[in-house]
């Protein structure tokens, strides 16, 4: 294993020692909020993408040499200017997700030093890496336990847009802050005069800026429950800056548990040049509006305009609502950009599927045969109801099995061979599928590669679609909605490679 802990401890009660870790979401809620300082030199490579300040962003690594550090622990923040929002979850000591910036083809060492009183792990969301990186605790590793470290390492061989949040007690954690952005700059540098990352999610929040249920039953059981602030880098309606005249590349990502996002800009000209990460064959007319579910990403290349004018991020809310999401603000003399010659970003190394060989496999999203969960002892945040299940099986839970028995895949995928996974929707609740470790190329209605690839694909009410994988990539994969409260309650599973 590339990756792993400091110190291996033996297998002996580890179910035990896990159990005592993870503890109860009442007890973690409970426990005190004292936070040790991070050592601040082992943050080295420091950098600041232009304007991110302004929305209270720091960048880390840039192609450091050092190990880049994330302490993922208690936090607390003013997320709505009316106080400190309490029993928070952060990266850092005052909570911020860093926006992470690697280089493709660099290799990349990243150690969590797990500052929460529960296990944890890291997933590097859409990035194709080795199985024993990817952050799947007892599926591809054993999880962070309280007070421990652990090392990631890796190469990223796709540039792109991604992000990184826990894959243990994955409601609770990402709900309460523990969710961040990452920037794999292209081997050549691009001509963008700025490079913005939004964070784009919710936080559940009562009228005093605390905490309230991170979910309810009854909305698990269908769509999910919506947050009540709406935040970019956890900030409501911040104001970031870019050159008057300039090309921006803004790089948006929705790490949201639940919210499915219509979003739409204005104030500028702009074109959508990448999805999850992958570039598009040729630069796109901006969608109106441009929807992103939880875990999908878009790059846009923005012209803005001149100076003092804005170009405003909104948002449609469900009651039909439009809601300011963020503002950038052009400054300084203008540099005179347009879209006119904007050529597509450089291609990533995702080799093609054979279509003509290809194996049909066939996955439907539905609801789960029974609507109980076994008793897993609290182990990584489970939750007592299965509700959702893929092909009707629902995911048996984040209980720890034994590693070398993870359980039974959904399908077996030979390594080297092709294959056509048929996805459709049975219900009326969206459906965001992300699959670990392949990369997903979307066939059009002709049954075409239609030039598009994804991690994460969307399945609207009653929808189905087609996309094509190359089982290039050994290892037990996880396959779930990304609508959390719905991977949480049945709607996952893993694909084997062999």
């Amino acid at each position: 294993m590339a990756g792993g802990r400091a110190k291996l401890r033996p297998a002996t009660g580890r179910r035990e020692r896990d159990a005592a870790r993870c503890g109860s979401r009442k007890e973690n809620r409970n426990r005190g909020l004292t936070m040790p300082m991070i050592n601040r030199r082992r943050l080295l490579g420091t950098a600041m993408a232009a304007g991110a300040m302004a929305a209270g962003v720091r960048a880390i690594g840039g192609g450091a040499a050092e190990p880049i550090l994330l302490s993922p622990g208690p936090a607390r923040f003013d997320l709505t200017r009316r106080g400190m929002t309490e029993g928070m979850m952060g990266f850092t000591p005052d909570g911020l997700p860093p926006v992470i910036r690697l280089r493709q083809g660099v290799p990349a060492d990243i150690v969590v030093e797990n500052r929460l009183e529960e296990i944890t792990t890291i997933h590097w969301h859409g990035m194709r890496l080795p199985v024993d990186q990817d952050g799947v605790p007892w599926l591809t590793q054993l999880p962070i336990g309280a007070g421990e470290t652990y090392r990631y390492s890796f190469t990223p061989p796709d540039a792109g847009t991604y992000w990184y949040h826990p894959h243990c007690n994955t409601l609770e954690q990402i709900a309460r802050g523990l969710a961040g952005v990452i920037v794999v700059e292209e081997a050549e540098p691009q001509p963008f005069d700025a490079d913005l990352a939004l964070q784009i999610r919710d936080f559940r929040l009562g009228g005093d800026g605390q905490f309230i249920e991170l979910y309810k039953p009854r909305n698990m059981a269908r769509g999910g429950t919506l947050g009540t602030v709406s935040t970019v880098n956890w900030q409501v309606a911040p104001v970031l800056t870019a050159p008057a005249g300039g090309l921006v590349r803004l790089r948006l990502a929705v790490t949201d548990v639940t919210r499915v996002y219509e979003l739409s800009l204005s104030g500028a000209a702009a074109a959508l040049i990448a999805l999850d990460g992958q570039p598009l064959p040729a630069p796109e007319v901006l969608p109106v509006p441009l929807i992103l579910a939880p875990g999908q990403r878009a790059d846009l290349a923005v012209v803005m305009p001149e100076e003092g004018r804005e170009v405003l991020l909104g948002f449609t809310k469900t009651s039909g609502k439009s809601e300011l999401l963020a503002t950038v603000r052009a400054t300084g003399a203008s540099l005179g950009r347009s879209l006119d010659r904007l050529a597509p970003l450089p291609p990533n190394p995702t080799p093609l599927p054979d279509l003509a060989g290809a194996e049909r496999l066939d996955f439907t999203f539905g609801w789960s045969p029974d609507g109980t969960a076994p008793d897993t002892g609290g182990f990584c945040g489970d939750v007592p109801y299965r509700f959702w299940s893929i092909n009707r099986v629902p995911y048996a839970g984040d209980a720890p099995p034994d590693p070398a028995r993870p359980g039974r895949p959904l399908a077996a995928l030979k390594q080297g061979h092709s294959y056509v996974l048929r996805m459709r929707n049975e219900t009326q609740n969206d459906h965001p599928i992300h699959l670990h470790g392949l990369a997903m190329h979307l066939l059009g209605p002709d049954g075409r590669l239609s030039g598009r690839v994804q991690d994460t694909v969307l399945l609207r009410s009653h929808e189905s679609a087609e996309v094509a994988v190359l089982a290039d990539n050994p290892g037990d994969w996880v396959f779930h909605c990304h609508v959390i409260e719905h991977q949480k309650s049945g709607l996952a599973g893993f694909v084997r490679v062999l």
